[in-house]
């Protein structure tokens, strides 16, 4: 297990583009939607408080089914095994290369490489290179679908989605923890919605802290809340007390110490016998009272679809897709109490406490 290394940021930012001037202003720009609507967040959005299950200890497996598994790997992925004679790829190994496969999209100027791929598609057609027309199909349908679901729908991150899931916790200047935080935009949006408190980022690739969190937008904005006044209120990267943290979850040095144990698309990486030891990751951390909270890609045919046409993107390791019951399950099943449950765009979301 590595030893822990850490990032700190904290500066404020010069000449932020948005204030509260802009409330109810959405604005695609060349990376992605900055979305300022609905800065109260009185409407639910596009959030569902499903609340479909009443007793989570009457529900079964036989009644809700297992996930579906994502099977069809990326080109590197399959490389990787065929050049070390069909071993498993290590989970550090798949992490690695996910991240920068999937870095390089959301740096990617969308109207521009737009503009390119229309381009090479129609030098390849007047060539009448067949080889040269299918991949630059290829490379046509792929940004346009990662316009869709990052740009257009702001899918990814979905800001009112998520910030509907995390509100009206009943919390304090927090402390929050997120595991596997990749660029860790989930502990942004719960800082600025919970401000006063400090964010502690965990991801083991530590291109996660030098580009994925070093490169996030400081122009990016954040609805959230004035601490003085209880108002809604814009806030920046660089305003939050973050701090990033290169480490493997085993190897950290905390105690139940944090109010929010975070995790955005872990739980559905690790197969069924090993779902119970993510699960204790976020009970091990946690004060009496505290909150884990958790996302996972939902099944729905979207989410099949994209991971099909993005699977050199996107599929380097295990993964699989789930319904809200299922997930719930796997909490419920590992001693947690669900508080809230429901759907995003394309992720389930569940609040929970240890029992």
């Amino acid at each position: 297990m590595e030893r822990p290394t850490e990032a700190v940021t904290g500066s404020a930012v010069d000449a932020p583009p948005f204030s509260e001037l802009h409330f109810g202003h959405t604005e695609l720009l060349p990376t992605y939607r900055a979305d300022l609507r609905n800065p109260g967040n009185e409407r639910y959005e596009r959030f569902v408080d499903l609340n479909v299950v009443r007793d989570w200890s009457l529900l079964t497996w036989k009644q809700v089914g297992k996930p579906f598994e994502v099977k069809n790997m990326s080109k590197e992925h399959r490389a990787w095994v065929e050049a070390n004679g069909g071993r498993a790829m290590p989970a550090k190994t798949s992490w690695e290369l996910f991240n920068r496969s999937f870095h390089a999209w959301f740096e990617t100027d969308v109207p521009a490489r737009l503009q390119e791929t229309r381009r090479e598609l129609l030098r390849a057609f007047g060539r009448f290179a067949l080889r040269d027309v299918r991949t630059a199909l290829a490379e046509a349908v792929k940004i346009r679908f990662w316009n869709y679901a990052h740009r257009i729908q702001d899918g990814i991150w979905d800001p009112r989605g998520k910030r509907a899931l995390f509100l009206g916790l009943p919390l304090h200047n927090p402390r929050i923890l997120f595991l596997g935080a990749a660029e860790g935009y989930e502990a942004m949006q719960l800082s600025a919605m919970y401000p006063g408190g400090e964010a502690v980022l965990v991801d083991y690739d530590p291109y996660c802290m030098t580009n994925r969190f070093a490169d996030f937008p400081a122009r990016y904005p954040f609805l959230g809340t004035n601490p003085a006044t209880g108002a809604p209120k814009v806030w920046y990267k660089e305003q939050m007390n973050l701090h990033y943290v290169v480490s493997d979850i085993r190897a950290l040095p905390f105690g139940r110490e944090f109010d929010i144990v975070l995790s955005v698309g872990l739980l559905e990486h690790f197969p069924d016998e090993l779902k119970p030891e993510v699960m204790d990751w976020h009970r091990k951390f946690l004060k009496p009272g505290g909150y884990a909270i958790m996302t996972t890609p939902r099944n729905q045919l979207r989410a099949r679809l994209f991971y099909r046409i993005m699977e050199d993107v996107m599929n380097h390791t295990y993964r699989e897709l789930m319904t809200v019951p299922q997930m719930g399950l796997y909490v419920y099943e590992n001693g947690f109490d669900i508080r809230r449950h429901g759907i995003i765009k394309v992720h389930n979301g569940i609040i929970a406490q240890p029992r």
